[in-house]
């Protein structure tokens, strides 16, 4: 069939060897796609780097999560159900001995040997204050442990233990977000967090920091009052946490007062000339203050695991 290459996407040709059936996918958020793969070297023996298939086991990637590799989302929302397809991608491929493998092309000791490795990498550079650079290595780390549990049942002791090792990791990318001001980042991602561990005080405490940035007085003292309960050893961080909050509002108000403070007020006009009807006053006019911009943000999301 004939090649094509991809709308928006540079460097990257497509060839249809069977074609699929029904209409292109519309993958929402969340959706798992399995399939298999081969990757080859563009020379004359087409020499193969890699093949799931001689895995035995199929690759598997979540569709708009954070962790995510997004050339792989554009090539499979390309291709119709039971498609069969080669696409040329312009790269540098080396031996696998000679180049730090993506995680995806990991085997499951590989990911399993990474893991630590890049959690103390991570935190490394938090206390070098490479907040950035932390959450990256977080974020990879996390990206082997979702791909390990989405080959465990749900909820069973192999997928438990991968989610014990999951949370730190996204506790953790929580609070370099924290420092970097991505506060929606937060509030999204220890609300999934806590969707499943519902008592984990640690993000309770980050979500509340990050309503806290954002002007959720509400929220924020509600998560902080949950923290108080579950660990009464950070009730002395809440409250100075809740002090805080307090002053911040109520400085806060106090400048929205000062802002608005002449929107009700009736202009004052010309005195009225001899001969005006005394009984004639016109209603004041009253204008209703704005609302407070929001504050500007941007949401990144991590990958969730099996429910």
């Amino acid at each position: 069939m004939e090649e094509t290459y991809l709308l928006n996407v540079e460097g990257v040709k497509k060839k249809i060897l069977h074609g699929g059936q029904g209409e292109l996918p519309k993958f929402q958020d969340g959706s798992k796609i399995t399939f298999h793969f081969q990757t080859l070297k563009d020379n004359f023996e087409r020499t193969v780097i890699d093949d799931s298939r001689e895995a035995g086991i199929p690759m598997e990637i979540i569709v708009g999560k954070m962790f995510k590799m997004e050339i792989w989302e554009t090539l499979l929302s390309s291709m119709r159900a039971g498609e069969v397809a080669e696409f040329w991608c312009d790269a540098i491929v080396e031996e696998p001995s000679a180049y730090k493998r993506d995680t995806w092309a990991m085997s499951k000791e590989e990911k399993l040997a990474a893991v630590p490795v890049l959690h103390s990498e991570g935190n490394r550079l938090v206390l070098r204050k490479e907040f950035r650079q932390a959450a990256e290595k977080y974020q990879e780390a996390v990206i082997c442990l979702r791909n390990l549990q989405a080959k465990e049942k749900p909820w069973e002791e192999g997928w438990l233990k991968l989610e014990s090792l999951v949370t730190p990791l996204v506790l953790n990318y929580c609070q370099c977000q924290l420092e970097l001001g991505e506060y929606y980042e937060v509030l999204e991602h220890t609300t999934e967090l806590l969707q499943k561990h519902k008592d984990n005080a640690k993000a309770y405490f980050k979500r509340a920091k990050a309503h806290a940035a954002v002007w959720n007085e509400r929220e924020a003292r509600e998560d902080f009052l949950r923290v108080a309960h579950l660990d009464p050893a950070m009730a002395a961080a809440v409250k100075k946490e809740l002090k805080q909050l307090g002053e911040r509002m109520r400085k806060k108000h106090v400048e929205d007062r000062k802002r608005y403070q002449g929107l009700f007020q009736q202009p004052q006009g010309p005195r009225a000339g001899k001969g005006a009807a005394e009984g004639s006053r016109a209603a004041p006019l009253c204008t209703a203050p704005a609302a407070s911009p929001a504050s500007p943000h941007r949401l990144q999301r991590l990958p969730a695991g099996p429910r």
